[in-house]
């Protein structure tokens, strides 16, 4: 099982050399995947949490491909509906060649009411228009010779979420659920691939809460999330040590040591 790290890509810490240095330092502790997230018109709604600086993922993405070396690179997630589908794709695809073969396509329906309406781009049709893109971005990339495959991993997990896992996924991506519901939905289910993104944060003593989430607690309580999650299926975990605070972007020395104390236990276990 690969594990990898969703970077912040905003807020008032994150500059172009800061995001240089998480790629730098994730790829060089031998994470498999660095993953940035998506927003377009940084509305109210989005700004509580995702403050500007935010760094478009493709353009972000296209530019940390040429200062690592092996790492994969993805969006958790895109949100299908900000953009028009035949840009999708070229811009999918070109990121997809420019990197040799390292991107992975994460997607999502949306959830930002005031960005939606901001780009006019009708909230109450997010998920059949999600539908209607991803059908036009794949016949784009089927049409178009020599394109290695783009993995798409699908987020979400309403039943129409799994729906379009099956459709268009090569794995299904659910974000900060907990260990039981994924085991549940993965035994009620047949899904292409399982590749969840986890809450991350590393503490000094075990968090004795039944509503622990998966991958917050002791490095102990962490790892054996990761182990869980390997046995239910997951090819790839994604850490995700954002909690909310833009202060937090400010401060990347914490993660950074959490993810070198995981990395390292994990290797020394597998």
């Amino acid at each position: 099982m690969h594990l990898g790290v969703n970077v912040p890509n905003f807020g008032p810490g994150t500059d172009p050399g800061l995001l240089r240095d998480w790629a730098r330092v994730v790829e060089g502790l031998g994470y498999d995947l660095l993953m940035l997230s998506d927003h377009v018109a940084i509305t109210p709604d989005v700004a509580v949490r995702y403050p500007e600086p935010f760094y478009e993922p493709f353009t972000a993405l296209s530019w940390l491909a040429g200062v690592t070396d092996t790492i994969r690179l993805g969006t958790t997630v895109l949100i299908v509906p900000y953009r028009h589908p035949l840009l999708i794709a070229r811009m999918a695809g070109n990121l997809q060649r420019l990197s040799g073969g390292r991107l992975v396509l994460g997607v999502g329906v949306g959830w930002a009411r005031q960005e939606f309406e901001a780009l006019g781009v009708p909230y109450a049709r997010r998920g059949r228009i999600t539908d209607e893109h991803l059908t036009a971005v794949q016949d784009a990339w089927s049409e178009e010779a020599g394109l290695p495959h783009v993995p798409i991993w699908v987020g979400g997990h309403s039943a129409a979420a799994l729906r379009r896992v099956a459709q268009f996924g090569d794995a299904w991506h659910p974000l900060r659920l907990s260990l039981e519901r994924m085991r549940e939905i993965l035994a009620e289910h047949e899904l292409p691939g399982f590749a969840p993104r986890l809450a991350f944060r590393l503490t000094d003593a075990p968090v004795d809460d039944p509503e622990r989430p998966a991958g917050v607690g002791s490095l102990e309580q962490v790892l054996t999330d990761l182990h869980r999650l390997r046995e239910l299926g997951a090819s790839t975990v994604v850490l995700d040590p954002y909690h909310g605070d833009p202060d937090e972007t400010l401060r990347p020395e914490r993660p950074w040591r959490d993810l070198a104390e995981v990395a390292a236990h994990w290797k020394a276990a597998s």
